[in-house]
């Protein structure tokens, strides 16, 4: 069985098509949000029925609830109705595009913490940097591997119940962060960083998989309210990177946005 993406309103996306494809019971992972083995909720958000009934049937198959949206209105109102754990938005949508509902997401106290993975065949770089400037968590191109989709979600809900479990400590590979403590160790050898070295990195680790912008680390990290010059968080992340060594790797670098932590 075969879903073919159309032609929509607005700027024309390329012809793809999407082959069904059956996740072996692997994937099947069920995530709890409070502890009593409930299913994760994933809102599906695309104006095309064949993407949608494929990536419904996927994520089916993997032991997740499913809802799904067809514009942006219906997106919104199904984000703040169902409290889906995580969100897959398509951009190109009628009424209102996917940029503008992330936008709107991210501004509502109910709904700017759900994690958002945009799913679209404008994969361009200026695209991926406004959609992550804009809070999305993760960008899937079409045409997609089911397999590989279902396998993200999984990452970013896990990522997600991290963030969610109050921790001091931290274990990365080679890299230890005590945060009560104020400790950090790299193949049990303790590295010495400045306070705001170790503030810096704690909250990176502390938003795992998160991109954050300069702007945002510069308020965080500095308390600058105001807009000063952004090579401030560059110049620590180059002396951050220098001290920890072989865990430098962990410290992503996204182009003309900002850093995240990646521990993979």
């Amino acid at each position: 069985m075969r879903a073919t993406q159309n032609g929509k309103s607005g700027a024309a996306e390329p012809h793809v098509c999407y082959r069904f494809v059956t996740v072996p019971p692997l994937c099947a992972t069920r995530f709890s949000r409070n502890h009593g083995g409930v299913k994760a909720k994933v809102l599906v958000v695309d104006d095309e029925p064949d993407v949608l009934d494929l990536v419904s049937y996927n994520l089916g198959q993997a032991g997740f609830l499913v809802e799904t949206a067809v514009d942006g209105a219906d997106a919104l109102r199904k984000a703040r109705s169902a409290s889906p754990d995580l969100i897959l938005l398509d951009l190109m949508l009628p009424e209102m595009d996917g940029l503008e509902v992330c936008k709107l997401l991210r501004r509502d106290p109910k709904t700017n913490g759900i994690p958002i993975i945009m799913l679209t065949a404008r994969a361009g770089e200026i695209d991926r940097i406004v959609g992550l400037e804009l809070g999305a968590t993760d960008y899937v191109p079409k045409p997609f591997s089911p397999r590989e989709l279902v396998l993200r979600v999984k990452k970013r809900l896990e990522e997600r119940q991290a963030l969610a479990a109050p921790r001091n400590a931290f274990s990365f590979g080679p890299l230890h962060l005590d945060v009560s403590r104020h400790v950090v160790t790299v193949k049990g050898k303790r590295i010495e960083l400045t306070a705001t070295e170790f503030k810096l990195l704690v909250v990176l680790v502390q938003r795992i998989g998160h991109v954050q912008s300069r702007e945002q680390l510069l308020r965080d990290v500095w308390e600058y309210e105001t807009h000063i010059d952004t090579r401030t968080v560059d110049t620590h992340m180059r002396r951050l990177r220098e001290k920890l060594g072989v865990a430098a790797k962990y410290l992503d670098t996204v182009r003309g946005v900002g850093y995240r932590f990646l521990p993979e």
